[in-house]
């Protein structure tokens, strides 16, 4: 474990870039090999919308870490945080538990209220709008959202009070499971479904892109299924019923054009149907 906190308090950008491109061209491979919905559209236009939306959260989130840093390090100086009131326990237990808690208050907290809140859900729609679900969809947010996103991780930071190096390791652990489970296959159903139990499936995260509520508003769920499971918002799909988008843009000019999509925010409210 010392090894793993080691690494990771001083992992390089360059190793955090790997990683990320590295397990978007792995699972690119992989579903134009074997894809679970042979889609009829341009892969590379496609990709290049969503991969422009990657960088501008790169950006953003390069811009803003020193105030994650910052945080993390006063947490820790200070004693602060769930984390430095819990009684010594052994490291991988340790880092466990604040795994889960940076995923229930940094992601799972997030994206639900993200679909609550109409402010909020007007930037995370766009990621919702993408009707050819592969794995570059899992960095498709609008630059304001990449901020929402931002605040709440660094709230999660300072009430859960962890070290960078849980954050750098839960981000890793995040930027994979994002790709996997938004990547175009499908595993066999049996392993899709005993997974689902421990981590977000492939199936389990698709269900939450079918068009129409109350799917919409389901498995919010990003590294760790136990609190969808926990707090009653997992709902399952059969795969043959899975239809991608958002029922407030299902035309191509509103959600496969980059300049709509950046103004979909600003534009006039439309309620999703119930």
């Amino acid at each position: 474990m010392n090894e793993i906190i080691n690494y990771f308090s001083t992992i390089p950008s360059s190793h955090r870039a790997i990683i990320l491109a590295g397990g978007i061209a792995f699972f690119w491979l992989i579903e134009s090999a074997v894809p679970f919905v042979k889609f009829k559209y341009n892969k590379w236009q496609h990709a290049g919308i969503n991969i422009f939306f990657t960088i501008t959260t790169i950006i953003i989130n390069f811009c803003l870490a020193l105030i994650l840093l910052a945080t993390a390090n006063w947490t820790n100086e200070n004693n602060f945080g769930i984390l430095n009131s819990l009684p010594p326990m052994n490291p991988w237990l340790f880092a466990i538990v604040g795994l889960l808690l940076l995923d229930l208050i940094g992601a799972y907290l997030a994206h639900f209220v993200e679909h609550k809140v109409t402010f909020l859900w007007r930037f995370h729609l766009i990621h919702h709008t993408d009707t050819y679900i592969d794995t570059t969809s899992g960095n498709r947010h609008h630059p304001g959202e990449s901020v929402i996103r931002f605040i709440f991780t660094t709230f999660g930071v300072l009430l859960i009070g962890s070290p960078m190096w849980m954050v750098f390791l839960y981000q890793t652990l995040s930027v994979v499971s994002t790709q996997f489970t938004h990547a175009n296959i499908a595993l066999p159903k049996k392993f899709d479904n005993f997974l689902s139990y421990f981590i977000v499936s492939p199936d389990m995260h698709k269900v939450h892109h079918h068009y129409v509520l109350p799917y919409t508003d389901s498995n919010y769920g990003n590294i760790f299924s136990i609190w969808d499971r926990l707090f009653g918002t997992f709902k399952t799909l059969d795969r043959d019923k899975l239809v991608y988008g958002v029922d407030t843009h299902m035309k191509p000019e509103e959600n496969n054009k980059l300049s709509n999509l950046l103004s979909i925010p600003f534009q006039k409210y439309r309620s999703p149907k119930t």
